[in-house]
């Protein structure tokens, strides 16, 4: 069992900081997960990937590694993983990172029932629930502790073919403003990620079920940047640690937040006459 010490409201913690890290098992979640171990950190892995969690765990050397197989839209399964994951570092989580989230693309009218349930779900519900579930643990290292929220490039301007996966990512991007405000007098850091397209294996999925193009093939054609995933994990890194509210990650998140801010009417006709909906 680490090591603890008492803070000023007289909770056991332990000196090692911890991370709890939902879609742990592969992709952006892999790469933080990874990273903030590499700092010595304690990780806490979720996801409904079993074997991708193990995979993650074998990367892991220090060995200051927990598991736990739950979905996020579950919001009491939410209550027994972070508790579950406090009792094995000893009493202590600095940081709950909302990271899992499912792609969604096509025309909205291609887009059946169950897929726009299911992103609504995963994407937003699960972020909703997990800040709810991560309030009382953050509470506890505060202050300088952080919920830390998975956005989207989507959630800058919304795009044709991205009508519910951008709205997930608004919600976040959302989410986060609220948070960091409802949150501040209790000393809880609320952060987001907002990259653009990164190089995990989501890339390789299709973008819905009528669509026979991997989303990697349509974002090449369009000659977009597909940045490294450790770029997402050092800017996880930055954002725990600095003061920005939402972290950029990639020259094209970048470009569209600059765009959006400065000349909107150049992004609007832009994504009116020269981007096609992803997935078709």
């Amino acid at each position: 069992m680490p090591t603890r010490h008492y803070d000023t409201r007289g909770f056991a913690v332990s000196i090692r900081k911890a991370i709890f890290i939902t879609g742990g098992g592969s992709g952006i979640g892999r790469a933080i997960a990874l990273h903030f171990a590499a700092q010595g950190w304690f990780v806490g892995l979720a996801d409904v990937d079993e074997h991708g969690m193990r995979v993650t765990e074998d990367k892991i050397s220090n060995g200051f590694v927990y598991t736990h197989k739950f979905d996020v839209r579950d919001r009491a399964a939410w209550d027994k993983a972070l508790d579950g994951f406090s009792t094995a570092t000893g009493g202590r989580i600095d940081v709950v990172a909302n990271n899992a989230g499912v792609p969604l693309g096509g025309a909205l009218l291609d887009n059946s029932e169950d897929e726009i349930v299911r992103c609504l779900d995963v994407n937003l519900k699960g972020v909703i629930f997990g800040a709810q579930a991560a309030y009382p643990h953050l509470l506890k290292t505060a202050p300088g502790s952080c919920l830390l929220n998975t956005a989207s490039l989507a959630g800058i301007y919304g795009t044709p073919g991205a009508s519910v996966y951008s709205a997930t990512k608004f919600g976040v991007r959302a989410i986060t403003e609220s948070l960091d405000a409802e949150w501040a007098e209790d000393g809880i850091n609320v952060r987001s990620l907002m990259p653009g397209f990164i190089d995990t294996p989501l890339l390789d999925h299709t973008s819905n079920a009528k669509s026979n193009a991997a989303i990697r093939t349509q974002v090449e054609q369009s000659e977009l940047e597909i940045s490294p995933v450790e770029d997402v994990a050092k800017a996880a890194w930055a954002a725990v640690h600095g003061q920005r509210l939402h972290t950029l990650v990639g020259k094209s998140a970048r470009r569209l937040e600059f765009w959006a801010r400065f000349m909107p009417g150049r992004v609007r006709k832009q994504v009116r006459t020269t981007l096609r909906p992803m997935g078709e």
